[in-house]
C-alpha cells in the first residue's frame, strides 16, 4: 500500500472551466468570505468574555497567524496554480494520504462555515421579521431540539438553496452578486466608523487588558475563524486569467484589508460601549442603539443580514470546487467531475455541496461546533507551512515572476508554532469532536478513496505493463 504516491503537476492541463477572473475578483471573493460574522457577531462576545478592549490585540495576533499562513498559500498558488488549493499543493509535495487528510479538513471547514453562517443569517432574519410582527411556527425556527420544540431551520434551508443555485451559474455571475454585497458591507462598516468615532470614550478602554494576556490569547483563538476564507481565493486558480500573479495578490490583499477593518471596528466598538455590556449577538448595531442612534443601528442590522450572504456564497463556491478537484483524483465519486455545458461550472459538485449543507443548516444547531472550524483550519495551515518547506527542498527556489516567501525556514516555523499555540487554547470537547471527524475521514479514504484513486489506477496499469 503506497500512501504517499505524489501527483505530478501539468500546468497545461485544462478543467474545462472559463478563465475569466482577475485580481479584483479574487480580492472581493476573499473579503466576501472573510468579513462577516467576525465583525457583525463575534466581536461583542469575544470582548465581553475573553479580551475586553484588548480584543484589537487578539485580532492582531490572529492576523499574524493568518498572514504567515497566507504567505505560504501565496507561494504555493504561484508555483502550483491548479484547482484544489492546499489539497492539491500537498498532493504534490507529501503525497496522496496527507492530501486527502487536508482535503477532508477543508471540506469540514467549508461545510461548517456554509451551514453555520446560514443558521446565523436565519437568526438575523427571524429577529427582523419579529420586529415587523411576523413570526414563523416554532418548529421551523431552528435545528432539531425537542426541548425547544424546534425541528427544522426553514430560513437557513432556503438561503442554502438560493446560494447553491447562484454558485451553479457561471463563476463571474456568482461573484458579481458577491462583489455587490461586498460594497454594501464596506458601506455599513464605513457608516459605523464615521458615526461611531464621535462617541468613543477613551475611559472605556481602561482597563485595556482586564483578563490579562491569557485573555488576549483566548480571544485570538476565538476570533481566528473571523479570518478564514482567504483560502477561498486559492480554490479559484483554474478560473483565473493569470494565476501565478493574481492568486497571491488576491490572498495577501484580502487578508490585509480584513485585518485593518477588524482592528479599527474593534477599537471603536469597545470605545463606545463598555466591554462588560457587549455580550450580545449584534454588537455593531447594539453600539449604535447604545448611543441613541437606533435608525443607524437598524440600517446596520439590515445590511448585516444582506452581507452575510457573501460569506455563504464564497464558502459554497470554494466547497464545490474542492469536491470537484478531489473527485477528479478519484478520492470521491466521479459524478462530481461533470462540467455543465452551458455555464462551464461543476454543477453536480455544487448541488452535492448544497444538499449536504442544507441538511446540516436545517437540522443542526451548529453554534457548539464553532471551535471545530478553528481546529480543522489550524491543522491544515500547519500542514501547508510544512509543505512549503518540502516544496523548497523538492523544487528549489521560486522562479522569476513567482511569489517567494521571505526568510524560509524561519517564517514557516513561526507560523507552525503560532498555530499550535492557538490550538492549545481550545476546549477538550473540541479536540474530542476533532478526533471523531478525522476518524470518519480515515474510514472514507481506506474504504473508498485509496482503491478508486486515479493514482492507484495508474500504478495498476504500470504494473501490468
Amino acid at each position: 500500500m503506497d500512501l504517499f504516491r505524489k501527483k505530478k503537476i501539468e500546468l497545461n492541463q485544462t478543467s474545462g472551466m472559463k478563465k475569466e477572473l482577475k485580481t479584483t475578483d479574487l480580492i472581493m471573493l476573499g473579503i466576501g468570505a472573510i468579513i462577516g460574522t467576525g465583525i457583525f457577531v463575534v466581536t461583542g462576545v469575544a470582548a465581553n468574555q475573553n479580551a475586553g478592549p484588548a480584543l484589537s490585540l487578539s485580532f492582531v495576533l490572529a492576523a499574524v497567524v493568518v498572514i504567515l499562513s497566507g504567505l505560504s498559500f501565496a507561494e504555493f498558488a504561484s508555483r502550483v496554480p491548479i484547482l484544489g488549493g492546499p489539497y492539491a499543493y500537498l498532493y504534490v509535495v507529501f503525497g496522496e494520504f496527507i492530501a486527502w487528510l487536508t482535503g477532508w479538513l477543508l471540506i469540514s471547514e467549508f461545510l461548517l462555515a456554509v451551514s453555520s453562517v446560514a443558521s446565523g443569517w436565519s437568526g438575523y432574519v427571524q429577529g427582523f421579521l419579529a420586529s415587523l410582527g411576523v413570526e414563523l411556527p416554532t418548529a421551523l425556527t431552528g435545528g432539531y431540539n425537542r426541548e425547544n420544540g424546534t425541528y427544522l431551520d426553514l430560513i437557513a434551508v432556503l438561503v442554502v438553496v438560493f446560494v447553491t443555485y447562484i454558485v451553479s451559474l457561471e463563476a463571474k455571475k456568482a461573484l458579481r452578486l458577491n462583489n455587490v454585497m461586498v460594497f454594501v458591507k464596506f458601506g455599513i462598516i464605513a457608516l459605523f466608523i464615521i458615526v461611531g468615532i464621535f462617541f468613543v470614550k477613551p475611559a472605556n478602554w481602561t482597563p485595556f487588558t482586564p483578563f490579562g494576556f491569557s485573555g488576549v490569547l483566548d480571544g485570538a483563538a476565538l476570533v481566528f475563524f473571523a479570518f478564514l476564507g482567504f483560502d477561498a481565493v486559492a480554490m479559484a486558480a483554474e478560473e483565473v486569467k493569470n494565476p501565478q500573479k493574481d492568486v497571491p495578490r488576491g490572498i495577501i490583499g484580502s487578508i490585509l484589508i480584513a485585518t485593518v477593518l477588524y482592528i479599527v471596528v474593534t477599537l471603536i466598538l469597545t470605545g463606545i460601549v463598555p466591554f462588560t455590556k457587549l455580550g450580545v449577538s449584534d454588537p455593531v448595531a447594539f453600539a449604535m442603539r447604545y448611543v441613541g442612534h437606533g435608525t443607524v443601528g437598524a440600517v446596520i442590522a439590515v445590511g448585516a443580514i444582506l452581507t452575510l450572504l457573501t460569506v455563504t456564497i464564497s464558502m459554497m463556491y470554494s466547497l464545490a470546487r474542492l469536491l470537484f478537484a478531489i473527485s477528479k483524483d478519484g478520492l470521491l465519486p466521479k459524478y462530481m467531475t461533470k462540467i455543465d455545458e452551458k455555464h462551464r461550472t461543476p454543477k453536480k459538485a455544487t448541488y452535492t455541496a448544497g444538499v449536504v449543507a442544507v441538511f446540516f443548516a436545517g437540522a443542526f444547531p451548529l453554534d457548539v461546533l464553532a471551535e471545530l472550524t478553528n481546529i480543522t483550519a489550524l491543522t491544515y495551515l500547519i500542514l501547508v507551512s510544512l509543505g512549503l518547506l518540502k516544496l523548497r527542498k523538492q523544487f528549489g527556489q521560486p522562479k522569476a515572476g513567482e511569489f517567494k516567501v521571505p526568510f524560509v525556514p524561519v517564517l514557516p516555523i513561526i507560523s507552525i508554532l503560532t498555530c499550535v499555540i492557538l490550538m492549545l487554547r481550545l476546549q477538550a470537547i473540541t479536540w474530542i469532536v476533532f478526533v471523531i471527524v478525522m476518524l470518519i475521514g480515515l474510514i472514507i479514504y481506506f474504504t473508498y478513496g485509496y482503491k478508486n484513486s486515479v493514482m492507484n489506477q495508474k500504478q495498476g496499469e504500470s504494473h501490468l505493463k
